[in-house]
């Protein structure tokens, strides 16, 4: 722990202020990072800048002895479980992981976490931040966490503005104003601004009085939802519904669907911050960056001699300036300047480094293609485990299914395709109608059409099968589940 926040917030602390709560919101795609980023697999939960995610790096950002309380998580439901494992690896407890049933944007997101923190502590002060963002100089950051303490506190809205060092055109920015009285290092926010062009960003970056807008805030949870009440009522409104109606899952809290479907999708900025009279702004050179487009990552990256970022299995001759990735192949390139090159077992994306941005048209467009390869890896992960389709064709199916020690699938049934099983390490005991075995390396078992089944690793190693489907249908939502310990009846 560094020593501001050894001082400060030991000092926070024995002032009997409110505990600061991080707010970490996990529902974004990342579809600029396709195809590694997908949406069933978003960026946040990749391994992108160092052997830990970004949502892990994250999470551990704000692992301080005093002041900062457990995390508060927000996250799509359909990653409830990869959130949870991934904290679980990293040995963090989050206070509680809140589901969004539909993507309303960050407006709703932190107002639904600020409704749950008020049950709780009724002086919670949230440290929202993205979880797909890279803070180089997390000491940096608790200073400013620091600085912007006494205002958030005071009701202000607290956000923190990057020191700009180039004249980026994919950043909003913040236009910086007078001081603010009573707390050192907090300026006035003058005005919001979306990402400007070119000539406009290298004005903002000549004036030195603009910021880019980093996406992180200090509020209080009280002040917050008081300023979306008055700016917007239905916004709360709905929220507060979401709140009342949701329901403790496992280790989740989902908020109602009909209710939070029906909340405007506003991000906090468009919802509050460009609206409120107390907006607030930290400086903070603290190495950001939000990790949005290859090009940001090939910056972030070790570069050779020749200016490249060769990661996988790369063999570069005469190539330079250029990011090259494999997550699996060989990937070879011969005399190239400035391209992004990474390529997964199913896609490869080829681009001009300075077009790399513009991914998100790409999967746009396979979308309206009915593509799967934008929302789906060719590894789909469960609770359970994961499975990784390695062949397909007319009627058959071929998977290798990895399943955790002690986790077991559900009690399920399909009416359109048969399994055959085949033990490759570990030890699975197999449910087949009123039967049950253990199923040892290289031995099988065949699963008939209609059979009720249940897989499940009694082991302490993880348990690895070939699974072969055949029938005239094999997709994913031929399973009938009768019983399952994750809740997914």
């Amino acid at each position: 722990m560094d020593a501001l926040t050894d001082t400060g917030l030991a000092k926070f602390q024995q002032q009997g202020s409110a505990q600061i709560h991080p707010v970490i919101l996990s529902g974004g795609a990342g579809t600029r990072l396709w195809p590694l980023s997908r949406a069933a697999y978003p960026k946040q939960l990749l391994p992108l800048v160092s052997e830990r995610t970004l949502l892990q790096e994250t999470a551990a950002r704000n692992l301080t002895d005093v002041g900062f309380a457990s995390p508060l998580l927000i996250c799509n439901e359909e990653h409830r479980f990869l959130v949870d494992d991934q904290l679980r690896q990293v040995s963090i407890a989050p206070q509680a992981i809140l589901l969004e049933p539909h993507a309303r944007n960050t407006g709703p997101a932190i107002a639904a976490a600020a409704l749950w923190l008020l049950m709780r502590d009724p002086d919670a002060l949230m440290l929202v931040q993205p979880s797909d963002h890279l803070i180089a100089d997390p000491s940096a950051f608790h200073r400013a966490v620091m600085q912007g303490l006494a205002a958030a506190q005071a009701g202000r809205l607290v956000t923190f503005g990057v020191k700009p060092t180039r004249p980026d055109t994919g950043y909003g920015y913040i236009h910086a104003g007078q001081p603010l009285a009573g707390a050192d290092g907090v300026l006035e926010v003058d005005r919001f601004v979306e990402k400007p062009d070119l000539d406009t960003a290298r004005r903002f970056l000549d004036s030195g009085a603009f910021y880019w807008n980093s996406g992180i805030f200090l509020l209080s949870a009280r002040s917050y939802l008081d300023e979306l009440g008055r700016i917007n009522p239905a916004m709360l409104d709905c929220c507060e519904r979401a709140i009342q109606a949701g329901h403790e899952d496992l280790a989740f809290f989902r908020l109602d669907g009909a209710a939070f479907a029906e909340a405007p999708s506003l991000s906090i900025d468009h919802a509050v911050m460009e609206h409120t009279a107390r907006a607030a702004v930290v400086p903070v050179d603290m190495a950001w960056s939000d990790v949005g487009s290859w090009h940001a990552l090939r910056g972030i990256g070790h570069a050779d001699g020749d200016g490249n970022v060769l990661l996988g299995d790369v063999l570069a001759q005469d190539v330079k300036n250029s990011y090259i990735r494999s997550e699996g192949k060989l990937v070879a390139a011969v005399g190239v300047d400035n391209v992004v090159v990474v390529a997964t077992d199913d896609a490869v994306l080829v681009a001009d480094a300075d077009s790399a941005a513009k991914v998100s048209g790409l999967v746009t467009a396979l979308r309206k293609r009915n593509r799967t390869e934008p929302d789906q890896h060719t590894t789909g992960y469960r609770p359970w485990g994961s499975y990784r389709t390695v062949d397909a064709g007319a009627r058959f199916q071929v998977k290798r299914i990895t399943v955790k020690p002690g986790a077991k699938l559900s009690l399920q049934k399909h009416y359109h395709r048969a399994e055959h099983w085949v033990v490759v390490h570990g030890t699975a005991m197999v449910q087949r109608g009123e039967e049950r075995m253990l199923v040892r390396e290289n031995e099988s078992v065949y699963i008939p059409i209609g059979t009720e089944h249940r897989l499940e690793n009694p082991g302490k190693v993880p348990l690895q099968l070939i699974e072969v489907q055949s029938g005239p249908y094999l997709g994913e939502d031929d399973i009938v589940r009768i019983e399952d310990t994750y809740g997914r009846v």
